[in-house]
């Protein structure tokens, strides 16, 4: 079931983020921007497997269209293809368990109760309605969060 594969949940919540981005700092449809938000989500640094995406599944950095006529490419096949690749997925899973439980300690040590106080400032979460617009956006792109407000009485 889709809603319990937790890993492509996150990498579609860090996607909308970007997107929303994209879709608040310039003008136009989201759509418009997929392409470099791909781009840019598969050769960031990810911390959880010390290297971007695309070095990760082809075991070299993404060169840019200004670095495409340079010459000397490897070329891998067969046999050796699927010894490499395995041995990548091997490395990804490890990276990604060591992540894991780097992430968890993390957010135990600094999960707790929070209290506000007035004068205090927070940010409201907008939930999400169906054919709402919200700031002029609409649906999954529009802002997650609004304010500040102060917090007058407790």
């Amino acid at each position: 079931h889709p809603q319990t594969d937790g890993q492509s949940e996150r990498t579609i919540q860090t996607l909308e983020d970007m997107l929303r981005s994209c879709a608040l700092e310039w003008t136009g449809d989201w759509d418009d921007y997929i392409c470099l938000v791909k781009f840019a989500y598969n050769n960031s640094w990810h911390a959880s497997i010390k290297c971007a995406p695309f070095e990760m599944l082809y075991g070299r950095k993404c060169r840019a269209s200004i670095c495409w006529d340079q010459i000397g490419e490897r070329v891998i096949e067969g046999p050796e293809m699927i010894e490499v690749t395995n041995a990548k997925v091997v490395v990804a899973k490890e990276k990604l368990k060591e992540a894991r439980t780097r992430q968890k300690i993390y957010a135990d040590k600094h999960r707790r109760a929070l209290e506000f106080q007035p004068g205090d400032h927070a940010f409201l979460k907008v939930s999400l309605a169906r054919g709402v617009r919200c700031f002029g956006i609409k649906g999954k792109l529009s802002p997650r969060f609004i304010g500040p407000f102060e917090i007058l009485d407790r």
